[in-house]
């Protein structure tokens, strides 16, 4: 290593296979050399590769380049975390300047007609056939995956592609960060107090803090969710409610307070029309079967007829919850309900049903405690043991790294939790894999992610104490972090997360969140954070019985946005164009329950499918819920922590990354192919199929 490399500390932690990288030392500055060192380094590592006579072999061939791959991964996912959770202007240069540069290597690898057919004889050679089952996996995905970048295609049109492909990263980026930016631009800065009524404690004690770090008086309402969503449920002012929601559903848009500002209409047309472009210049007949490739589901007709299904089944329970909140805004004196009415109407509605408020349970959850308590979960289920490092460097005062040793007391796997919302973090929650196991010539690389949160922080000498829904979220997040990190897979490209058939990646994140909904679980980290009391029962049983409240209006919401994120993509016509607003019109149409305002600009800020994986594959969600829901229901015949069924679900599910297909994991696990049956009785749908 040169003198420059190792001053450069997004080089110089390479040199470990668990050297954390030290983010008190690393500055966007670092961010570019370090890209363009290791793009050379590769490059140079395939021209070595292909320059051999030997036969090609998993050592001399795929190894190397996995090793080159890694590093450049490695090194690149702290710009990119750091781009996401603290942006700045230097940053936000930083990772634009770099992420063209890995666009272009990677379509220049993926066309690499010498690497592919190198590849294609190793596939075919007497070699192959000694090779473990995840070995042979990784040979047939990189197959996959040339074909998929164009390595087939004509020159001409190869060019095109890689040009497409470049386009589209730069648009996605674009796109997340007009949202960041309008999510930002706008606040309400609130003197007169009696605005605040209806609000709880919890909220009017973080607009407060809000406006106190702006350094002004009163109260200040942001569009960050624990600001907005305390609004939306809790605020009596209508007018109020109105205003927010219109802010919150413009994002990014041309409608609004700023209304083409930070526009993204213009990022969607061009996106979904390069993406049909490229599906086309593949042979696919549109991008919904391009992304078919690499999913469970076989076909978009299949997809579909799974959401309409379960739209059906959700139907007459959704409109029933509706004329229920119709009937409480009547009583107020609100002749029609709109949009900005269904959370504050459904809070009163689970008031009045089930005497519960999740105010009521915020203060048996907080967040030092719930994190405790799901490491507790995490224990018990798979017998490992989280424990802080407070040696490592953060980003952030409010960022904690934590380890997972196993029985052996072997490090599985090293994870930053961000839980926090703070300017310039992007919004959501995620977990996002910061470098893979694989076997190196030292040892296994151990497996490190970041984990991340956007909860309302702590408020003055308060602890963040958090809403039930966001003790899920964050069981949510953590699920997919075992997935990732509990892998016992050698080979990068399929350990953990990697290669997983992207409709089945839910699968361990939504199966955590049940162990939110059981006395055993949350008898383990549920107490009052002042006086240290238990949940009382009365609490827990109307925890339980207002589980599925709103059930089938979540159900079609789900429903709507999947729909209209499949016909995006399978219906696309270059002759009209996106025709996003009118899409999801007609979709609204079919499946919503409650009209939204001419205002709504829902799909200006969808992340999911504009700057994430998720294009054409939204579906997922409800897909891999039928997965969860039923792999749960195994505990639930054996004991909510039976070591046995425990230790099955780890060693067939969270330890196979793509060794085999997410089928055969479950299979393994379940026994059988997955049934629907559970997750209809989870939500309440079992009986619930329209007339």
């Amino acid at each position: 290593m040169t003198d420059d490399n190792a001053a450069n500390p997004l080089l110089s932690m390479l040199d470990s296979d668990l050297q954390l990288p030290d983010f008190e030392a690393i500055a966007p500055a670092h961010a570019e050399p370090a890209i363009d060192t290791l793009i050379a380094d590769a490059r140079r590592t395939i021209d070595d590769c292909l320059a051999t006579d030997a036969a090609p072999t998993w050592d001399n061939l795929v190894a190397p380049i996995e090793a080159a791959e890694d590093a450049l991964e490695r090194a690149f996912s702290p710009v990119a975390h750091m781009h996401a959770v603290m942006d700045s202007p230097e940053w936000r240069a930083a990772y634009q300047a770099c992420l063209p540069k890995l666009t272009a290597f990677s379509s220049e690898v993926g066309q690499n007609s010498a690497l592919y057919d190198a590849i294609a004889r190793l596939a075919d050679s007497a070699h192959y056939e000694t090779l473990t089952a995840g070995r042979q996996r990784v040979i047939t995905h990189m197959l996959r995956d040339f074909e998929l970048a164009g390595v087939a295609l004509a020159d001409d049109d190869k060019k095109r592609y890689a040009e497409i492909a470049q386009r589209r990263s730069t648009l996605s980026t674009l796109f997340q960060q007009n949202l960041l930016d309008a999510t930002q631009a706008w606040s309400k800065h609130l003197t007169d107090e009696s605005a605040l009524a209806g609000l709880p404690d919890s909220a009017r004690d973080l607009l407060a803090q809000n406006a106190a770090q702006k350094e002004l008086d009163g109260w200040l309402i942001t569009l960050d969710a624990p600001s907005m969503l305390a609004v939306l449920t809790h605020a009596d002012d209508r007018g109020l409610r109105a205003e927010v929601h219109e802010a919150f559903a413009t994002r990014a848009s041309d409608a609004g307070p700023s209304g083409g500002e930070f526009d993204n209409s213009a990022v969607m047309d061009e996106l979904l029309a390069l993406r049909h472009e490229a599906a086309q210049l593949l042979g696919f007949a549109d991008y919904a079967e391009q992304s078919l490739a690499t999913k469970m589901a076989d076909t978009p007709e299949q997809i579909e007829s799974f959401l309409l299904d379960l739209a059906e089944r959700s139907a007459a329970p959704a409109h029933a919850e509706l004329d229920a909140l119709r009937e409480l805004a009547a009583a107020d004196g609100v002749d029609a309900l709109a949009a900005w009415d269904v959370g504050y109407y459904a809070e009163k509605l689970k008031q009045a049903r089930y005497d519960f408020s999740d105010e009521d349970l915020r203060p048996y959850f907080p967040a030092h405690a719930v994190i405790d308590g799901l490491f507790q979960v995490v224990s018990r289920l798979y017998n490992v043991a989280i424990n802080p490092r407070p040696d490592v460097a953060t980003w952030h005062e409010d960022v904690t790294v934590y380890e997972i040793r196993d029985a052996a007391d072997t490090v599985r796997g090293v994870f930053y939790l961000d839980p926090y919302a703070r300017r310039g973090k992007r919004d959501g929650a995620w977990m996002h894999p910061f470098q893979n196991r694989r076997l190196t010539g030292t040892g296994v690389q151990t497996p490190l992610a970041f984990l991340t949160c956007n909860f309302a922080p702590p408020v003055g000498d308060k602890p963040a104490l958090l809403t039930h829904g966001e003790v899920t979220t964050l069981f949510h997040e953590f699920g997919h972090g075992l997935h990732h990190m509990l892998t016992a897979v050698d080979e990068a490209s399929v350990s953990g997360i990697s290669g997983v058939e992207w409709d089945a990646v839910e699968l361990p994140s939504q199966f955590m969140e049940n162990w939110c909904w059981h006395r055993e679980s949350l008898d383990l980290f549920a107490a009052h954070y002042e006086t240290h009391a238990a949940l009382p029962d009365t609490l827990f049983d109307k925890l339980v019985a207002a589980r599925n409240h709103m059930a089938g209006w979540q159900m079609l919401r789900q429903v709507e946005i999947s729909l209209f994120d499949l016909r995006l993509h399978r219906g696309f016509d270059p002759a009209r164009g996106a025709a996003v607003m009118a899409t999801l019109a007609a979709v609204r149409a079919e499946v919503a329950p409650l009209a939204q305002p001419a205002y709504n600009r829902f799909p200006h800020a969808f992340m999911h499918i504009f700057a994430g994986g998720y294009a054409a594959g939204y579906y997922s969600y409800k897909w891999a819920e039928v997965l969860s829901a039923d792999a749960f229901a195994a505990f639930e015949e054996t004991g909510l922590f039976d070591a046995a069924t425990g230790q099955r679900f780890k060693t067939e599910v969270l330890e196979r990354g793509a060794t085999r297909s997410a089928m055969d994991n479950f299979v393994a696990f379940r026994g059988r192919e997955p049934a629907i049956d559970a997750l209809l009785r989870h939500s309440g749908l079992v009986e619930s199929r329209a007339a």
